[in-house]
């Protein structure tokens, strides 16, 4: 039986944010985050870790087809490029002149404006 371990990790990217992969076959490549997975801590990436999903015969597609489509990566592979600089940052929290908690660029210092 497997045992699972409630966390509550907490997620440095989001929907709409530009990230560089840090590590697999495509490592130091740039895409947008199209979804982002809390439950499992994963995210898709625009154009990153393609598979081939093969679809049985339709009306549609009588033949049937073979479909590219981007599988979920870890988040921890993913790094944030800083919006301003363009450069792989780290992220932090802090509150901003409204009182908000924010998220920032702790390269540059720059807030990260929200999707």
């Amino acid at each position: 039986m497997k045992k699972t371990i409630q966390q509550n990790l907490k997620i440095h990217v989001r929907t709409g944010d530009r990230v560089i992969i840090l590590a697999g076959k495509h490592k130091n490549e740039a895409g947008i985050v199209l979804k982002v997975f809390p439950k499992t801590y994963r995210a898709i990436v625009e154009g990153i870790n393609m598979v081939s999903r093969h679809l049985k015969p339709s009306t549609e597609n009588p033949k049937g087809a073979i479909q590219k489509q981007p599988s979920p990566i870890h988040i921890s592979n993913l790094m944030l490029l800083d919006p301003v600089s363009g450069q792989p940052t780290r992220v932090g929290r802090k509150h901003n002149e409204a009182g908000r908690l924010q998220r920032y660029a702790k390269k540059t210092g720059n807030f990260i404006n929200n999707v």
